[in-house]
């Protein structure tokens, strides 16, 4: 791990260069997206349209050589449309199956909230188990696997919302938002006589980006790391705002990006500010608003925030770094 460490830093660092040229001002997003699949997991993007939701998953997807499927949730989408089906073939007298969209690497679901809850539920043991069983037979997904799901917010027409379950086997959430002023303008300037995606090059393939998933379990969190995990998640769970706080594969979820985090950044610890820096896009939308604090205006993330605040943060002494690699420091 140490010996490939500086490997693990270059390349994601070539991959998220490229993700910021077409999303602009937003270094955050680009570095979230190669961390969830550096830790194996799946991405929601909500926003309003015309943000660059889906801009944002297409650039991972070409900057990183592997197979990248795309599938455009309507109300008329059936569960088949995504994983495939079998054909009968009279020439021979058997079924053949016909994989869907879901067998890529890469998978981009647009308008995720636009399908009825059964094809969205389709999804869930893609997600979760890296498979798909049609008519009693099981097929493995390409590894590495990554969903990268747009939403447009709930209260615009003709959508569906997510269900607890389908929003829990979502990694972390973020929100691409409007762009500054001096963003937009080189928007302007970069994008209306081309392409915006035309001049990302291929940076590693998805071989390599395998490989490093796997150092990243290697990663250490020290033990009070991980009680400081369990009190951020355990204060959700008690939270009065909150009908409903975070679940148990939220605490494993954020330990996983948490350390991907850290090896993004040199090291092979992981930090109180990593798990920090990620609790909104992970927590956050898998959480219940009670009914008074949605009268009263409050979001999740606001009360994620207050629940990082009101934690106490484990010291320097409660997190041994061992000889980890502190020499890269991040981009």
């Amino acid at each position: 791990m140490r010996a490939g460490l500086g490997e693990l830093v270059a390349t994601t660092a070539r991959v998220r260069d490229q993700v910021e040229s077409v999303v602009t001002g937003r270094p955050d997003l680009a570095r979230l997206t190669v961390a969830v699949l550096l830790a194996g997991g799946h991405l929601l993007v909500e926003d309003v349209p015309g943000v660059g939701k889906t801009t944002l998953a297409k650039a991972l997807a070409r900057t990183i050589d592997s197979r990248v499927g795309r599938v455009q949730f309507t109300p008329d989408l059936l569960p088949s449309d995504l994983t495939g089906v079998n054909v009968y073939r009279s020439t021979t007298g058997e079924f053949e199956f016909r994989p869907g969209p879901v067998f890529n690497n890469v998978v981009i679901g647009d308008e995720i909230n636009r399908a009825s809850p059964k094809t969205q539920s389709a999804l869930l043991e893609c997600m979760e188990e890296g498979q798909v069983t049609i008519d009693g037979s099981t097929y493995a997904l390409p590894q590495p696997f990554l969903v990268v799901a747009t939403q447009n917010p709930v209260e615009m027409e003709g959508t569906y919302p997510l269900p607890e379950a389908q929003r829990d086997r979502f990694m972390a959430r973020l929100s691409v938002g409007y762009p500054d002023n001096q963003a937009e303008m080189r928007m302007l300037d970069a994008q209306t006589s081309a392409d915006p995606l035309a001049h990302l090059e291929t940076v590693t393939h998805a071989d390599t980006m395998l490989r490093f998933a796997g150092w990243i379990r290697a990663v250490h969190a020290a033990p009070a790391v991980k009680q400081y995990i369990l009190d951020l998640v355990g204060r959700t769970r008690e939270h009065p705002g909150l009908r409903l706080g975070a679940s148990p594969r939220a605490s494993l979820q954020l330990l996983k990006v948490a350390k991907a985090h850290a090896a993004m950044a040199g090291r092979m610890h992981v930090l109180p500010d990593d798990v920090q820096a990620l609790a909104v896009p992970v927590l956050a939308h898998r959480l219940v608003l009670s009914t008074e604090s949605r009268l009263s205006g409050l979001d999740a993330s606001g009360i994620v925030e207050e629940v990082v605040r009101q934690t106490p943060v484990p010291t320097r002494a409660d997190v041994p770094v061992g000889g980890a690699a502190a020499h890269h420091q991040p981009r």
